[in-house]
């Protein structure tokens, strides 16, 4: 097949080093060819030394050649008694030299020794004496020009001193193509590809052939000399690229991904910056589709709040919703970093959309009302939460019920008083028969909110629940890939814990959606697919990162305060009805929310001191959210 631009692209040191790395697991054997030949080639300079140009072929004997031969075959069978070569010729250094030092040395004796057994009386004995040394420095010199060259061709690739990168490719389409145009200018070798499609296998793409199949990156001689796997299918089914992972991810080696079609449309990311395969990978889930018409004219050229604006789930919705041309975003934030970072983020990706920053705590009436009187949003998605479980169910439970029912009291009510077009609460899978104090606290806000949708407001009250998000702060996944860095161990509550995952935007854009369709009191589910198992996650995780099975231990600390064993089924058919959209489902909830309970939760709310018992906040909750059971009072795993 014809050379094309990538192969073009390619210096004489890519090539050099794509050979290497070809002949790479063959180095023992090749070593030991090598080491031969030199040790020959060093007999033959020894007797230039000794008898000089006229008579360094003449005057041997004629058995020389066996002798030679036999001398050969002792410095080998040293070489390979000390390990020689077992030895990286481009490590070579000072303990290479020193193994070398004692295997030619004792050969030369050994080779001496039987010379002279044999009365072999015509081999010069000068010739014996100086044959180690010469043969020493015959192989040394030979290890220190590979690790030259080596070191040469790698700073001439990378453009400095770290480790060349070998990649087999899986996929070998357009992103394949695309990628070996520009990859080899990072410091990568490309050894080969594999695609399923027959029709490729055999040919050639940028002067890479197409070694076989997907499954063959199992076999040795295809990923043989490779550092690391990229998996280059963006236009393949979530399926298709979960399965391509899976193959990878057996071979032992670091596995990297090219964006997939959604972040490379979205323009967050470029085809040729691979990147670390993430969790969301391997959920195996196609991409939403939204409503795009319906969500545009719920946005578009209007004014959106977003409480807990920097937060993972907030500073989301706010890139999700800047797409639909909202005339200008209220970021409405606590914490003065994430504000900051949210608010670069969007002038960076959004110069002309008007921003108003705002540090503010939701539990404060008075802060949240004068943002909502001040600029009149239509749209406000109420994402300001405390959501991490064990750290609300002792010490910060009062917090935790002040932040994430109170405050969202004090945002709903703000959004009536303005005349808000639409007011979203962003729930929890928790919320479902609780057994923490988070649970029952944005159970409690969904119950508030049911209460004033009742009410005659023009504004439409609506919640979304979602599950566990994949990369959330104070998410699993952070923590595994920390405790990765630092060699292990993993840790994990209980080998048979499980959750439902989603991504980051996918639960962004499914309350979008929600907020699009919802009527006013409704509490939206999301299909959160299939439940995963935590432990095989980590297992996943460890295994991606190039690590081999019992290289980083998994160790199991319990259930924490708070904790199930397993969420209740999000999207139970008994517990929810259908929607117009096939991943959203509306919750059938049975409580209702009279005005005197009302009153008597925000009461309690508002006289909840910081110094209160814990273990008394809970019980009151207990009261007021019926399905609410403590952990303590009921099996977790129910």
């Amino acid at each position: 097949m014809k050379q094309d631009h990538a192969d073009r692209g390619l210096t004489v040191w890519h090539k050099l080093d794509r050979v290497l790395a070809r002949i790479r697991p063959r180095r023992q054997p090749l070593s030991l060819v090598i080491d031969g030949l030199v040790i020959a080639l060093c007999w033959n300079i020894t007797y230039l030394f000794r008898l000089g140009f006229e008579r360094w072929i003449s005057a041997r004997p004629s058995y020389d050649p066996y002798v030679m031969v036999g001398v050969v075959a002792v410095y080998l069978l040293a070489f390979l008694l000390g390990g020689i070569p077992r030895g990286m010729w481009r490590f070579s250094g000072f303990e290479e030299v020193k193994r070398l030092t004692i295997a030619c040395l004792g050969a030369g004796a050994a080779c001496a020794v039987m010379v002279s057994m044999a009365r072999l009386a015509e081999v010069p004995r000068a010739v014996l004496a100086l044959h180690p040394f010469i043969a020493l420095m015959g192989v040394c010199v030979v290890r220190i020009a590979y690790r030259m060259l080596y070191e040469h061709a790698r700073s001439r690739i990378t453009g400095s001193d770290v480790e060349v990168r070998r990649a087999i490719v899986m996929g070998a389409g357009e992103a394949a193509k695309r990628l070996l145009a520009t990859i080899h200018q990072q410091g990568w070798i490309v050894l080969g590809l594999l695609d399923d499609d027959k029709a490729k296998q055999g040919g050639r793409i940028g002067g890479v052939q197409v070694l076989g199949s997907l499954a063959d990156v199992a076999r040795e001689d295809v990923r043989a000399g490779a550092t690391h796997v990229i998996v280059a299918l963006p236009g393949a089914t979530a399926a298709q690229r979960r399965r391509a992972v899976d193959l990878a991810s057996t071979v032992g080696l670091p596995v990297l991904t090219v964006p997939s079609a959604s972040e490379l449309q979205n323009g967050r990311a470029h085809i040729e910056r691979v990147r670390s395969i993430e969790p969301e990978d391997l959920l195996g889930r196609e991409p939403v589709v939204l409503d795009e018409p319906g969500i545009a004219e719920l946005i578009s050229g209007k004014t959106v709040l977003v409480t807990g604006a920097g937060g993972s789930i907030g500073s989301e919705l706010c890139r999700q919703v800047a797409r639909y041309g909202p005339s200008r975003m209220v970021l409405f934030e606590l914490s003065e970093l994430a504000l900051y970072q949210i608010e670069q983020s969007l002038s960076e990706a959004y110069p002309h959309l008007q921003l108003i920053r705002l540090i503010g705590d939701v539990k404060s009436p008075q802060q949240i009302e004068h943002a909502c009187m001040t600029y009149r949003p239509q749209i406000i998605f109420h994402a300001a939460a405390y959501k991490h479980v064990p750290l609300m169910e002792e010490e910060n439970a009062w917090v935790a019920l002040r932040n994430n029912a109170l405050g969202t009291w004090h945002a709903a009510n703000a959004a009536a008083r303005c005349g808000a077009e639409r007011f979203v609460l962003i729930s929890t899978d928790k919320a479902v028969n609780p057994t923490n104090v988070m649970g029952a606290s944005k159970r409690a806000a969904e119950m508030l909110i049911s209460h004033l949708a009742a009410q005659t407001f023009s504004t439409q009250f609506v919640a979304v629940r979602f599950g566990n998000v994949l990369g959330s702060s104070g998410s699993v996944i952070p923590k595994f890939k920390e405790q990765i860095a630092k060699g292990g161990p993993l840790t994990v509550t209980h080998p048979d814990i499980v959750r439902y995952f989603m991504t980051i935007p996918e639960a962004a854009q499914l309350v979008l959606q929600a907020a699009a369709l919802a009527d006013s009191g409704q509490v939206y589910v999301l299909d959160m697919g299939e439940p995963v198992k935590i432990v095989d996650l980590a297992r996943d995780l460890i295994r991606l990162s190039g690590h081999g099975e019992g290289e980083i231990p998994i160790v199991f600390t319990g259930l924490r305060p708070g904790e199930k064993l397993f969420e209740e089924v999000l999207a139970d058919q008994d517990a929810t009805v259908a929607s117009r959209h096939p991943r959203l489902r509306i919750a059938k909830l049975q409580t209702q929310v009279d005005p005197d309970w009302t009153s008597r939760l925000l009461s309690w709310l508002n006289g909840i001191e910081v110094g209160e018992s814990s273990l008394s906040q809970r019980r009151t909750l207990q009261e007021f959210i019926p399905e609410y059971r403590p952990s303590g009072s009921r099996s977790a795993a129910q």
